[in-house]
């Protein structure tokens, strides 16, 4: 049934084919009841021409060559026979029909024509206006074709640009939550602990109080410069600075010692060169790792190992706190992994003694 709803304007359009090819059957002559069936069957089933292209095709080809075959027949020839169904028709296959069915039409609809023209011995004149016609009218089809598929095609590129746009928007907004997280949760830890330990020194110790105290406004600072940094990037006030790489350990390391852990660092092989986003990957989960041992792991030591081969960049960080049996990944770990992920590697943690593996191919 769903094929047989007609749109209003296919209505209008067969409604006038049907009178255009019905009505020399009426003036000058009646015509016989038959070749006013025939008429009809030729134009009124073009309403139904796109949902039933093929059926419609062979119901309006078949009684316009039968027409046209008996008409030299006739007592009163029709004054004007022309094939306005079967033009439609012919336009909207070649606009619709898949290139299988539009191979197989074309052979079927090329041997009616010859077969209307040739038999009733039509004039040359009369043939090749009507093969003019059937030509003008499939080439308008595929040219209507042609347009729709440039249509459908710069609608499919606009719609994947605007994938790959909110793909880009997506990804940039995770990373500049894992920067965000990463600097602040570090930054802070850091000055947390320091500052928790500076009040219990600050008597006894006052040199190691003064330290504690300078280290957290220290962090304090360099945590400001980065997030206004960060800041004046997204609002495109400043350009973006390159991101800390596997030359600012040191740095961290120092750091974590300040906070009064201690920090034993080793690399197993001989550094190679490594691409920026692993760079960026390394740095930021050797950061997470040790600010993570500050805060939850009990920990008064930790090890860190840079392991080289030709293929990967492997690291370790174990510390000496309890560890846990059911860790709770929260955004720090999530971090870690997308970070491994997007360059291809992998992470992998062992909450006994706690361990975080980190491998990230870099040949």
């Amino acid at each position: 049934m769903k094929a047989l709803r007609v749109p209003r304007v296919d209505l209008a359009i067969g409604a006038v084919v049907t009178v255009a090819m019905v009505l020399p059957a009426f003036v000058p002559h009646v015509q016989p009841w038959w070749v006013v069936g025939l008429s009809v069957l030729s134009s009124l089933p073009v309403i139904w021409r796109r949902t039933l292209l093929i059926p419609v095709g062979l119901v309006a080809g078949g009684a316009v060559t039968v027409l046209a075959l008996a008409h030299q027949s006739l007592t009163h020839q029709l004054p004007w026979l022309m094939p306005y169904g079967p033009l439609l028709w012919t336009y909207t296959f070649a606009e619709l029909a898949k290139p299988v069915w539009r191979e197989a039409g074309s052979v079927v609809l090329i041997a009616g024509v010859v077969l209307s023209l040739v038999l009733p011995h039509e004039s040359f004149d009369t043939s090749g206006y009507v093969i003019t016609s059937y030509v003008a009218a499939y080439a308008l089809g595929m040219g209507a074709r042609a347009r729709r598929a440039q249509r459908e095609a710069v609608e499919e590129r606009a719609r994947r640009l605007e994938e790959e746009r909110a793909v880009a928007v997506a990804e940039e907004r995770t990373r500049i939550a894992r920067d965000m997280h990463d600097i602040v949760t570090h930054s802070v830890g850091l000055m947390v602990v320091q500052a928790e330990a500076g009040p219990l020194v600050v008597r006894s110790e006052p040199a190691r109080a003064e330290a504690a105290f300078e280290a957290i406004a220290d962090t304090g600072r360099e945590a400001i410069g980065q997030l206004r940094q960060m800041l004046g990037a997204l609002r495109g006030t400043v350009e973006r600075e390159p991101h800390p790489g596997l030359g600012a350990t040191p740095g961290l390391v120092e750091r974590a010692r300040q906070a009064g852990l201690t920090v034993h660092l080793e690399e197993r092989g001989p550094r190679r060169p490594v691409p920026a986003a692993v760079e960026v990957a390394a740095y930021r989960i050797i950061q997470e790792c040790l600010t993570n041992t500050l805060r939850h792991a009990a920990a008064r030591s930790v090890r860190l190992c840079l392991g080289w081969s030709d293929r990967a960049l492997t690291i370790e960080v174990a510390d000496d706190g309890g560890g846990a049996p059911d860790v709770r990944e929260g955004h720090g770990i999530v971090g870690m992994r997308e970070r491994a992920g997007a360059c291809g590697g992998t992470l992998v943690i062992d909450p006994r003694g706690f361990t975080v593996t980190a491998t990230l191919p870099i040949g």
